[in-house]
């Protein structure tokens, strides 16, 4: 594992995002125990249960949980390699307050133009397309506020 995925690892344990991300895979899942290792420290666990978030698949920490079948999670796939980058957020981040910056970042996304993610900045860094996100153009409203065309927003 390279230094930097180790670093991640080390430093999501301490902040307690990936105990929190365990705690769930243990608690909300169909099958607690069917914890799997990944790619670059990661873990991915499969049949998450509660209704939040809607996601079908979201990171705490440096586990990846799935709602469906985790083995439909491939190693080195484009979704696995947006929900890492979310991991490295967690540890930038310093764990659990992310939970609540995402939050808010998601709701000003849903006003400015009706999605969770495109105006999201966690999503656009661990990339949209990655994470099976359209992007999406702002709110006609805000469009012609703002003096832009209908075009959506450039990627980066």
């Amino acid at each position: 594992m390279k230094r930097v995925h180790r670093l991640r690892q080390v430093v999501n344990a301490v902040n307690l995002s990936t105990c929190l991300g365990l705690l769930l895979a243990v608690t909300a899942t169909r099958r607690p125990r069917g914890v799997r290792r990944a790619p670059d420290g990661l873990l991915v666990a499969g049949g998450y249960r509660p209704p939040l978030p809607a996601a079908p698949v979201f990171t705490v920490g440096n586990v990846v949980l799935v709602r469906g079948d985790a083995s439909g999670l491939a190693d080195g796939s484009r979704l696995l390699r947006h929900e890492a980058r979310h991991c490295t957020q967690y540890a930038w981040c310093l764990g659990l307050p992310m939970i609540a910056l995402y939050v808010v970042c998601a709701g000003a996304s849903m006003l400015l133009c009706g999605d969770w993610s495109s105006y999201n900045p966690f999503e656009r860094l661990a990339g949209l397309a990655d994470g099976g996100y359209e992007r999406r153009p702002l709110r006609p409203v805000l469009r012609r506020l703002l003096g832009g065309g209908s075009r959506p927003p450039r990627a980066g």
